[in-house]
């Protein structure tokens, strides 16, 4: 392999893959919070590598940080061992394989990284460049925007267009991860409570 950044995308890759099965494997819930966060920081450094920094700097927040902090806070109510059961559900296994088919067949069409012939960078971004983007006819004293007939630079243009549907619905996601959370962590009835140090007992 020539490219020695694809060699280290595909070696983060499968390191990913590695973790994000061993957290499944396991029964140890503490181990697998641990191993979720490294799988976490594996996608950042990942997303960082592909020029998507927005993305690097999510993960790395709430995907090792935040989420890892929850999980290891929720851990103290329930206890760190999973309860026995079968390893093996052919039904989750089959929703994966199918979605992850569905996923990569949806990605056959998309043109290669960094193509300066993609549809993107051919038609879209010209239109960035050229400060036209939100310009709307005014009649005979001619095109007007929101930002004075100037954006102020292409990053804003672009957060200013379609990436106000982007920031609505990750909004509408951290609202519904925060009610969430709040659900997980409410306090315990006492029945409830001595049911959990029951099974901790148990474990």
């Amino acid at each position: 392999m020539s490219d020695p950044v694809l060699l280290i995308n595909v070696i983060l890759l499968v390191i990913a893959v590695v973790t994000a099965i061993a957290a499944m494997w396991t029964r140890d819930l503490l181990g697998a919070v641990m191993l979720m966060g490294i799988y976490s920081l594996l996608l950042a450094i990942e997303w960082a590598n592909l020029f998507a920094m927005d993305v690097s700097y999510t993960e790395a927040a709430v995907g090792a940080g935040a989420a890892t902090i929850l999980l290891l806070t929720a851990l103290t109510r329930t206890g760190i061992r999973e309860k026995a059961g079968p390893n093996f559900h052919p039904t989750a296994l089959l929703t994966v394989l199918v979605t992850g088919g569905l996923l990569i067949y949806g990605t056959a069409d998309m043109p290669r990284f960094g193509d300066p012939q993609a549809p993107a960078t051919v038609n879209v971004a010209p239109e960035y460049i050229a400060q036209n983007v939100g310009k709307v006819d005014a009649g005979d004293d001619g095109p007007e925007n929101d930002f004075g007939d100037h954006v102020p630079n292409t990053v804003t243009a672009v957060l200013a267009s379609y990436r106000g549907y982007d920031t609505m619905f990750e909004t509408a996601v951290i609202f519904t991860a925060g009610v969430c959370v709040i659900l997980i962590l409410r306090p315990l009835s006492p029945s409830a409570r001595r049911e959990t140090a029951q099974n901790q007992e148990d474990a």
